[in-house]
């Protein structure tokens, strides 16, 4: 009673009632005062930890770089470096105007409970986003390190997209108070029925899948399907794979139909491939000389075609070997890609002709040797014959 007394209490004096006006407004507005006064502490507050937690960040950034590493690990320390900043200063304003709120005087319950839900929806909105965020960066800096796991960067972010997205859409949805059994027995049939309807590009997508993760064909190899369709990888897609071939075609082939086929690549373990060019010559050719000159011009050859390579050196096999009319023999050598072993053949068989012309050696061609045999009953074994034979009557 005694202060309330003393408020009451009006000075006479001028200067009295001077000093008196502004202690008489604080008194009837402490609460609102002390609520001003706590809302700028605690950005005070706010401002001081996002200075000190920014500051020890880059220096322990700044330390960590000096220490010798990985690209992949220097990678994801940057990036996580720049993505705390940025998350910072959004969390400990969200939090600050969540509790000055709650610290306000008068403010109706139902009022501050739907604010309440809405700070909760914006931190778990931007505790989401971090999380996605740090997921992405840490999966594109592992796959990225390695050239053998480039291609799955983009794979990996749509999972990951799908993956925050779903889960963003539930958490949203269960913090409105929306019931999520409902959603998952909507979701389960109509997956029921996408799955139906899409069943042929499911099949596809899910091969594309496959042929990414088990890599038996990569962008640039020369395949061949079951022998028919053959040509370089021009385009690895979800749902089917497009081939070029030697006439500056596109064959689409289905992801499906190219994970279930027999396929042989050209350009693995690596692009370097052994040819052959058979040739014969006669029996009575010298095998050992024959077998040097064309040696001889096969490495000649490989000294001034950058496609045909002299290491491993080519050599003379004398396979398939017996022939009816000649030897049957084939030179090996080695070509740096699929498409090198063309121009090499043409220039091999080529330069094979003029030196076997040179030589005098000779390409025999087929021919049979018919043998008659004269004996002195030759005219009555060929009257025995003719007299055996039924005689055609003309009519």
């Amino acid at each position: 009673m005694v202060a309330v007394s003393v408020l009451r209490f009006r000075p006479s004096t001028p200067t009295a009632g001077a000093l008196w006006t502004p202690l008489e407004w604080l008194s009837r507005h402490q609460v609102w005062v002390a609520f001003a006064a706590e809302v700028l502490v605690l950005l005070l507050v706010v401002w001081i930890a996002q200075r000190l937690l920014l500051r020890h960040l880059s220096s322990w950034h700044r330390r960590s770089g000096r220490a010798a590493d990985d690209e992949f690990a220097s990678s994801v320390r940057r990036d996580s470096v720049s993505l705390i900043r940025s998350a910072v200063k959004p969390l400990l304003l969200l939090g600050g105007l969540a509790i000055a709120v709650n610290s306000l005087p008068v403010v109706p319950a139902h009022i501050l409970a739907m604010c309440n839900r809405l700070f909760a929806l914006g931190m778990i909105v931007i505790a989401l986003y971090v999380t996605y965020r740090a997921a992405m960066l840490v999966s594109h800096a592992w796959l990225r390190s390695s050239s053998a796991r480039a291609e799955l960067v983009d794979p990996a972010a749509f999972f990951i997209r799908v993956l925050f997205a779903g889960l963003g859409i539930m958490l949203l949805l269960d913090n409105l108070g929306v019931s999520l059994t409902a959603v998952w027995t909507s979701l389960g049939i109509g997956s029921i029925a996408v799955a139906l309807a899409l069943q042929d590009t499911l099949s596809n997508f899910f091969a594309g899948v496959y042929l990414r993760l088990d890599r038996p064909v990569k962008m640039g190899d020369y395949v061949k399907i079951e022998g028919k369709e053959e040509g370089y990888v021009d385009h690895l897609g979800w749902r089917s794979t497009w081939i070029k071939t030697r006439d500056n075609t596109v064959v689409v082939v289905p992801n499906a139909k190219l994970s279930s086929s027999v396929l042989t690549n050209y350009s693995m373990p690596g692009p370097q491939l052994e040819c052959t060019v058979r040739f014969s010559v006669g029996y009575d050719a010298d095998l050992d000389h024959v077998e040097a000159i064309v040696v001889e011009e096969a490495k000649a050859l490989a000294d001034t075609m950058p496609g045909l390579l002299a290491d491993p050196a080519p050599y003379v096999e004398l396979i398939p070997g017996f022939g009816a009319y000649a030897l049957n023999l084939q030179l090996n050598f080695t070509v740096a890609n699929y498409e090198g072993q063309f121009p090499a053949q043409h220039e091999l068989r080529k330069r094979i002709l003029a030196r076997f012309r040179k030589e005098g050696i000779a390409v025999p061609y087929p021919q049979r040797d018919v043998h008659v045999y004269h004996g002195p009953n030759e005219k009555d074994l060929v009257s025995e014959f003719v007299g055996k034979r039924p005689i055609q009557k003309s009519a």
